[in-house]
């Protein structure tokens, strides 16, 4: 095979991992690099970017080496990233100080002051209503300027993971469009960035500190310098497409470019993210943000804290020799609600609707009758009902969705699958390629080397649906007394879960 084949790179928490794939988004080869994570103090996290451009290098390589790819059979490289690992950096680029990934919440306290400042651009945080996360761009410079004010006024460039290796591999700086709109108040269709936001926070300086060039996804923003070509094992000018933060451009990956489709991206947590045609906000949802990965249209999110966590718990707590297998097959020969069983998912807190983080996990109507794999489909249950929660808060400010297309590890369980698509009363679509955010910077590069016109065509051409799951109507009917009982839980319970929490902490 000759090509043209493109370089998707996804830059995840633990590991870098490159996919090679042709123009039908078919998978050539992956290869990946490691590098460490550092917790200096409870809740912090750290990682050097040297060590994210050496395991660029690293899995580039390996790829080419190991699919046998020629560096002229390769037209284009996108990266994606995890969103909000905050870099400062010096004129020439080079980091100041390790960076605060996106899992450091050491800047809680200046995220409350963030959403308590009262400026118009938060509507895009539950409708003003809150929260800003302290994963977010602004507490963390924040805490920077107020913490470390010698290496917040020398840094030159205050930006992201994905800024620095772009930086690093074309000579020019530039911010994500996608990344900036979704964490860092920026808006395309108002100015750009938020002046008067950051004149409250005293962070009026961040501004000159920023990338000045702003480009959506899928964008040229140049070709491989000699020395980022040499380090990659890639010829020099080989265009590199702007990229942008890994679940977002996930979406991309399945497909979900156009309004009405939904991505649920599964693994330890679940996220949801559609695109609708039309700007609006509402409490317990974050969004919408306008133009961040379609032009034209508008993204809303919703998030569960632990998802696939609880299933992984509760498999542990059973003890060696149980096998997911297992648990599978005696949760399927059960009827819908588990013999009465409801269990609330909220292990770690709530994202949204209720971005609870003192809320707690709850399993109500035991009996002395259930047994282990009642437990684990309310388990399932509870994660698809809050799930479905999500979608319903989403109806009620203006995103209604039609077909949910689903990646990671859900994908694994014909039975949590079909119970998604039975509660939620929607079809799932599985695609072909299960990595979706390298496959979304694989469309990304194609798009930024002029192979497609734009990202829907693009991804009509590299995605592939290969399964679909219908729901079963009667089983949608026989989950809503359960699905009610879900919602009721919470608002029931509240004052007590955080009581619990507080003799917990």
């Amino acid at each position: 095979m000759e090509g043209p084949y493109l370089l998707g790179v996804d830059g995840g928490t633990e590991s870098l991992r490159a996919g090679l794939f042709d123009t039908a988004g078919s998978p050539i080869g992956f290869a990946s690099a490691a590098y460490p994570t550092h917790f200096p103090h409870p809740g912090w996290a750290e990682q050097d970017p040297r060590d994210w451009w050496r395991a660029l290098g690293e899995a580039v390589r390996q790829v080419l080496r190991e699919t046998g790819t020629r560096p002229n059979q390769v037209v284009a490289i996108c990266l994606d990233t995890t969103c909000c690992s905050v870099v400062a950096l010096d004129e020439l680029g080079e980091p100041l100080r390790p960076a605060l990934i996106w899992m450091d919440v050491r800047s809680h306290a200046e995220a409350h002051r963030v959403a308590e400042c009262g400026d118009p651009a938060l509507r895009v945080n539950g409708a003003g209503h809150g929260p800003v996360s302290a994963e977010w761009m602004i507490p963390k410079a924040l805490w920077l300027k107020q913490n470390e004010p010698e290496i917040f006024d020398r840094a030159a460039h205050i930006c992201e993971f994905q800024d620095y290796l772009d930086f690093h591999l074309t000579g020019r700086m530039t911010a994500s469009l996608l990344s900036a709109a979704v964490r860092w108040h920026y808006m395309a269709r108002e100015g750009g960035y938020q002046p008067g936001l950051l004149a409250r926070l005293g962070l009026e300086a961040l501004l000159e500190k920023w990338p000045r060039d702003v480009v959506p996804i899928g964008q040229p923003i140049g070709g491989l310098t000699p020395a980022a070509a040499g380090h990659l094992g890639l010829n020099p000018g080989t265009k590199v497409a702007q990229g942008g933060s890994d679940a977002f451009v996930g979406m991309v990956g399945l497909g979900a470019v156009r309004p009405g489709r939904l991505a649920l991206i599964t693994g330890s947590s679940h996220l949801q993210l559609g695109l609708s045609d039309s700007e609006f906000h509402g409490e317990g949802i974050w969004g919408t943000y306008a133009d961040a990965v379609i032009p034209g249209l508008h993204v809303v999110e919703g998030g569960q804290t632990s998802t696939g966590s609880v299933v992984a718990w509760f498999k542990k707590l059973l003890g060696e020799g149980v096998t997911y297998e297992a648990l599978n097959r005696d949760a399927a020969a059960l009827p819908p609600g588990a013999e009465g069983l409801v269990v609330l998912d909220h292990f770690q807190g709530n994202r949204t609707p209720y971005t609870d983080p003192n809320s707690r996990g709850v399993i109500s109507g035991l009996t002395l009758k259930h047994g282990p794999a009642h437990i684990f489909r309310a388990i399932l249950e509870g994660v698809a009902f809050g799930s479905e929660l999500i979608l319903e808060t989403m109806r009620g400010t203006g995103f209604e969705p039609q077909e949910v297309v689903v990646a990671g590890g859900a994908t694994r369980s014909d039975l949590w699958l079909q119970i998604h698509a039975d509660v939620s009363g929607l079809p799932l679509s599985l695609t072909r390629v299960a990595d979706a955010p390298a496959l979304g910077s694989a469309i990304l590069a194609a798009v930024g080397a002029g192979l497609f016109d734009e990202i829907p065509t693009a991804a009509d051409a590299m995605v592939h649906v290969v399964r679909r799951i219908e729901p079963d109507m009667a089983r949608h009917e026989a989950y809503r007394p359960f699905y009610q009982a879900y919602k009721d839980t919470y608002p029931a319970l509240v004052d007590v879960l955080h009581r619990q929490a507080g003799r917990g902490s």
